[in-house]
């Protein structure tokens, strides 16, 4: 019965004072001297978990394709919208339209992808002329002009087939967004057929030195 009755001496009061103040200096070493070497692998599931921000990231390629439908479309506001009521001749309108277009793909658009893109060239797919020079500013101008007709002439065929099936009480109006996608969709299309053509060049090139 003594031998029960007998008091425990907990874990903490058995360890002598100086145990509480010895500093675990191998822990603090191998923090400092931890590298990519040393360290061992972790899952990227692993290290999503301790990351902050939002989860949800979007692909490279969804990310090209809404910057360009973005200043698209926010040309088409500040542009044809903010000057339609100025300049009353479409001509003249669609003039400096096409030349907003180009400047703003030039000068913002492609150097945005340029530094989003991972590695170098990344992104060149998504950008008709992807290296930086001169003649490359009135290049882009003239390819909007391009993409501006196919949407406005996508625009005229809309209206057309709308105008058929409502008896001429419906159209369909120019606006930020539905701009935004109807010229980035040209672009992607052109952007492929290049893509294309290149591809066609590289293998006849390939075929022509095997000869």
């Amino acid at each position: 019965m003594a031998s029960r009755n007998k008091k425990r001496t907990a874990p903490e009061e058995s360890r002598p004072t100086n145990e509480y103040y010895k500093l675990h200096t191998q822990a603090v070493d191998d923090l400092i001297t931890a590298d990519e070497s040393n360290s061992p692998q972790v899952s990227e599931e692993e290290l999503q978990k301790y990351r902050s921000g939002p989860k949800f990231k979007l692909s490279d390629w969804a990310k090209a394709l809404l910057i360009k439908m973005w200043f698209a479309g926010s040309v088409c506001f500040f542009i044809f919208w903010g000057l339609s009521s100025y300049v009353t001749a479409r001509l003249d309108l669609l003039v400096i339209f096409g030349i907003a277009l180009g400047v703003v793909t030039d000068v913002i658009t492609n150097n945005i992808l340029r530094y989003y893109a991972k590695t170098k060239g990344g992104n060149d797919f998504w950008m008709m002329f992807p290296k930086r020079r001169y003649v490359t500013f009135f290049l882009n101008i003239v390819y909007a002009f391009v993409l501006l007709l196919c949407t406005d002439f996508l625009y005229h065929l809309i209206n057309l087939i709308l105008l058929a099936v409502s008896g001429g009480t419906a159209t369909l109006g120019v606006g930020p967004i539905l701009f935004g996608v109807f010229y980035t969709g040209f672009d992607v299309l052109f952007l492929c057929m290049k893509q294309l053509f290149l591809r066609i060049v590289s293998d006849a090139r390939k075929s022509a030195g095997r000869l």
